[in-house]
């Protein structure tokens, strides 16, 4: 592509044609873009005192199988899409997980129907205390025909909803966890995890995903499965034991065990943090190393259960969340000075992901002549960016009916359905309707 840019830059000197180079200057402001930052726990940005003026653009909330379907073949979709329009509301996207058991105080956190219906399951008491519990077995065929319908239909619905996120791929384990521990049952035979991946998987193509990083089976599956893993005890070292923790025995040697180091490069990579930052300053962990050692693991997402933040912790957090998922940087635009109308204005441009990781979703390189021009919308998707520079060319339609004179020339990255501006670039000069003007071109006829 370098080579490409540079010879027609070398044509366009060899035929006299000014060129103009455009840096744009680059900021460190705290961007709200989507699918990506820091996520509220189940409550909106609008809603949130803990977020205390930090962007968020992602909203995550668990919810129990029990809750979306109480009544058989009846989906609450009402519920679905009462939090997909309060996320849209509150400039946010959508991130759910579904759970089929957990230790709150239900004994069954299927729907009633399941049971009623002779799916068979298992009793037990977490940690061999409190009230008996029942999880179905999810081997059994009852529990696949429904279960797997409620995927699909879910999927039927919402997959690329443009209000959705990430779908956080539970069903399995205490609260979605992929894991039983504490209660004596075993989780489910690989031959069912794995059938459970694939509906996840088939339901929800068009929609980023993540799993649970507990179970190396299903975590590697997944991952051949273009998923990304989610881990819920950012910042463990050493809570629950002296000898052992999640940041320094776990985390870094699961990625190793299935093979998944390389796997942000396709799924988004989401933390959420151990109890929550509070603990962190109380037990006096270091947060800039915590942080440091997330950010090598090219995280999108990072959700402290909307618990308030400690004092004094705000700096190395917005440090933190300039790197986080992409941030894209615009550092030159080149052009000719002049273009006919009717004919096309070819631009160079180098830009940069100053990011930890790539964008999932497809958005796309717009361009626009005049201030009320309309968008040339390109086939270029930032989707993939990874981190590091890239060099693009793009050839920009300029309309024969296209006014003579000088007319501004603005970029945006915009949403593939609405043509409309949707990510934010770190550089300075960003209008009221989201275009970026950059310079300006002489349009003769």
């Amino acid at each position: 592509m370098r080579l490409l840019i540079c010879g027609l830059l070398a044509t366009l000197a060899s035929l006299g044609v000014t060129q103009v180079v455009v840096t744009p200057t680059e900021i460190d402001d705290l961007l709200a873009n989507p699918h990506m930052g820091w996520q509220t726990f189940h409550r909106f940005a609008n809603e949130d005192p803990a977020l205390e003026g930090l962007p968020s653009t992602s909203a995550y909330f668990r919810l129990y199988w029990r809750e979306v379907e109480p009544t058989e073949g009846q989906i609450d979709f009402a519920r679905f899409d009462d939090l997909l329009a309060k996320a849209h509301a509150a400039g946010q996207k959508l991130a759910f997980r579904i759970m089929c058991v957990g230790t709150d105080r239900e004994a069954i956190h299927v729907p009633e129907w399941l049971r009623g219906k002779g799916c068979p399951g298992f009793e037990f008491q977490y940690d061999g205390a409190g009230p008996t519990r029942w999880v179905p077995d999810m081997n059994h065929r009852l529990f696949q025909e429904a279960h797997f319908r409620l995927i699909r239909e879910l999927g039927q619905r919402y997959d690329g909803h443009p209000d959705l996120d990430i779908v956080d791929i539970g069903s399995v384990g205490l609260w979605g966890e992929w894991h039983m521990s504490g209660t004596g049952v075993e989780v489910p035979t690989w031959e069912t995890r794995k059938a459970i991946i694939d509906a996840w998987c088939d339901a929800f193509p068009k929609t980023p995903k993540v799993m649970l990083i507990g179970d190396a089976e299903g975590m590697a599956y997944a991952a051949s499965r273009s998923c990304g893993w989610r881990a819920d005890c950012l910042g463990d070292m050493g809570g629950f034991s002296k000898t052992w923790s999640h940041m320094n025995d776990f985390y870094l040697q699961q990625l190793e065990k299935t093979g998944t180091q390389e796997s942000w490069r396709v799924g988004p990579v989401a933390y959420e943090s151990c109890w929550d930052m509070n603990k962190w300053a109380e037990e006096g962990w270091d947060i800039a190393y915590i942080f440091g050692y997330a950010l090598n693991c090219h995280p999108s997402y990072v959700n402290n259960k909307s618990a308030r933040i400690p004092e004094g912790t705000r700096p190395e957090i917005e440090r933190f969340l300039r790197r986080v998922g992409y941030r894209l940087v615009l550092r030159r635009l080149e052009h000719p000075e002049s273009v006919v109308a009717g004919s096309k204005l070819q631009l160079s441009m180098q830009w940069e992901n100053v990011g930890c990781a790539p964008p999932y979703w497809d958005y796309l390189l717009a361009a626009r002549l005049g201030a009320d021009g309309p968008a040339v919308v390109s086939d270029i998707s930032v989707k993939g960016w990874l981190p590091g520079g890239k060099d693009l060319s793009l050839a920009v339609e300029v309309p024969q009916e296209t006014a003579a004179g000088e007319q501004e020339l603005s970029l945006a990255v915009v949403d593939p359905n609405t043509h409309e501006p949707a990510v934010r670039l770190a550089i300075a000069g960003r209008g009221e309707d989201g275009w970026y003007p950059l310079s300006r071109v002489n349009v003769t006829r």
